[in-house]
Parts: C-alpha cells; sequence; structure tokens
C-alpha cells in the first residue's frame, strides 16, 4: 500500500465519481480505478459500492475513510515540520550568554526574536568566555552574547557589536565610597579587587591590568568567582569592589552602589559571536534582533 493509493481513494470518496476525483487529481480515469481495486485486493475487502453513475462507501469504505485522511494529514504535517527547520522556521538555537554583560540586551533580543520567528525555541546557556567559545567552534552553540574577544580569540568567528557600557566601580551600600559621584582608578586601585575566575574570564584579567597600567599598580584580587551571582554577593557583604558595567545596575538593583570612573575610560563593547561561515538563518536574525533600538 502506498500514498498515492490512499489519495486516490480520499478523492474518489469525497467526489463520489471515478471521473470527476480524475480530473481532481489530474490523472486518467483508468488509473484511478485501477489504484482502488488494487487497495480493495490487498485489504480483501470492498470500499466502494459502484453504480453506473456514482460510487458509495460501504461500512468499511467509511472507516477506511477517516484513517486514510488522518495518515495523509499526519504526512502533510510531517513534511511542513521538515521543510520548516530546514528553512530555519523551527527548530532549536543555542545561545551562549554572560548575565552580567547581556542584562539589557537578551531580555529584548528574546522578546523581538518570538515575534519573528515564534517557532525556534531558543536554549540559554551560561557560560564562561572560554566555555562560549568553544562551543561555538565545536557546534554546540550557535552564537554566543560576550565581551568582544581578542584579536586571537576570534580565529574562525565573527563578532557582531551590540552595545558600549561604561565602567563602573560596584562597591556595597555601606562602603565609604558608595556616596561619591565618581571616582578615579587612582583612589580604587589599592582597595581589595573582587573579581571572575582567572581560568574561565582570563580577558576580564587581561583588561584589569591594561586599565590599570596608567596607574602603575596592579589591584589587588582578593577574590575571584565562577558567577557574578555570587561576585554581587561578595562586595555586598563588603569584602571588597569590583570593576563592572554600568548595566549591572539592573541585576544588583539596591544591593550595590555603582559608580562612575572619571575621566571615563574605555567602555566594555558587548557583542554576538558567531562562526565566520555558514550561520543559520535564526542566528541571524537573532543577532538582529539584539541590535535593535
Amino acid at each position: 500500500m502506498e500514498l498515492r493509493h490512499l489519495r486516490y481513494f480520499v478523492a474518489v470518496a469525497e467526489e463520489e465519481n471515478v471521473t470527476r476525483a480524475a480530473a481532481k487529481l489530474r490523472v486518467a480515469q483508468p488509473a484511478v480505478s485501477r489504484q482502488i481495486r488494487d487497495l480493495e485486493d490487498e485489504l480483501d475487502l470492498p470500499l466502494l459500492e459502484r453504480t453506473a453513475k456514482s460510487v458509495r462507501l460501504t461500512d468499511a469504505g467509511r472507516v477506511f475513510l477517516e484513517e486514510a485522511r488522518a495518515v495523509l494529514q499526519r504526512v502533510d504535517d510531517a513534511v511542513k515540520a521538515v521543510r520548516a527547520v530546514a528553512g530555519g522556521t523551527r527548530g532549536e538555537l543555542h545561545v551562549g550568554y554572560a548575565p552580567s554583560l547581556t542584562v539589557q540586551i537578551l531580555p529584548r533580543a528574546l522578546r523581538r526574536f518570538q515575534t519573528v520567528l515564534p517557532g525556534v525555541r531558543v536554549s540559554l546557556h551560561d557560560l564562561s568566555t572560554e566555555e562560549m567559545l568553544a562551543g561555538l567552534r565545536e557546534g554546540r552553540l550557535h552564537l554566543a552574547l560576550m565581551v568582544a574577544p581578542s584579536g586571537g580569540q576570534l580565529r574562525g568567528l565573527r563578532f557582531h557589536e551590540l552595545e558600549r557600557y561604561p565602567m563602573c566601580v560596584a562597591v556595597a551600600p555601606g562602603h565609604r565610597f558608595a556616596r561619591q559621584r565618581g571616582l578615579t582608578l587612582e583612589k580604587i586601585a589599592g582597595e581589595p579587587f573582587i573579581g571572575y575566575s582567572r581560568a574561565g574570564y582570563p580577558e576580564y584579567h587581561a583588561a584589569l591590568a591594561k586599565i590599570f597600567a596608567p596607574t602603575r599598580r596592579v589591584p589587588e584580587i582578593a577574590e575571584e568567582h565562577e558567577s557574578v551571582t555570587s561576585l554581587i554577593a561578595a562586595v555586598e557583604v563588603g569584602r571588597g569592589v569590583a570593576l563592572v558595567p554600568d548595566a549591572m545596575a539592573c541585576m544588583a538593583g539596591p544591593r550595590l552602589k555603582i559608580v562612575p570612573i572619571k575621566p571615563p575610560i574605555e567602555p566594555v563593547i558587548v557583542g554576538a559571536v558567531c562562526c565566520r561561515a555558514g550561520v543559520s538563518m535564526p542566528a541571524q536574525r537573532f543577532i538582529e534582533a539584539a541590535g535593535e533600538k
């Protein structure tokens, strides 16, 4: 039994006439009649009662019509689903992200992307920079939202700039710096620093060294953390200060005071990283959604 047997049978049953069914199918009438006979022979029972001008369904034919329609609908649904995945309108998009840097970007990107491609499920992965770069190269991630990688880290990848955030100092609400309207690098250079782990975020430590080079003082890293949530907690209880983008205020709320650095230093550049070749349509649409203001 083949799908064409089911299609021919459904057409004949709906038209109640072989000639009209053949015209609808754009097939010669003898071919339709032959397929229906082959189907009945395989089932070993009649599906149609034939008269000179029309056909009628037998009891078995009525049951088979319902089942044949269900099978054909399921096949059509399967074809549409496969084509949707191939065309990028269905499926799953794996996105790596750094929470502290994407707290403003990610919500708007998800909201707009859902409007454009509602059939694509976005799976989010909170990862370190090194983990995101590895995930992209190994095909486990379609794109990643992160601080701009260095030239060497971008081998085989492409960076799309999305935002530039001023760098600030995060302190506990009761810290002596909390009421300051601005802090110089020299003033904070002697403070114990709370930072991210060197193994997972080497670019963070490289940035600290570059930022404080003019002061000729290397900040003392009092604690290293794997996540932004533990970093916020450490600063909140007064274990040290942290150098953060001003977007951190959205995550920390009243738990921390975010104080500008004066004079301003270079902002942190955040964007989307994807493979240089073979960027999928959903990944491209997500980047576009993230970039819309």
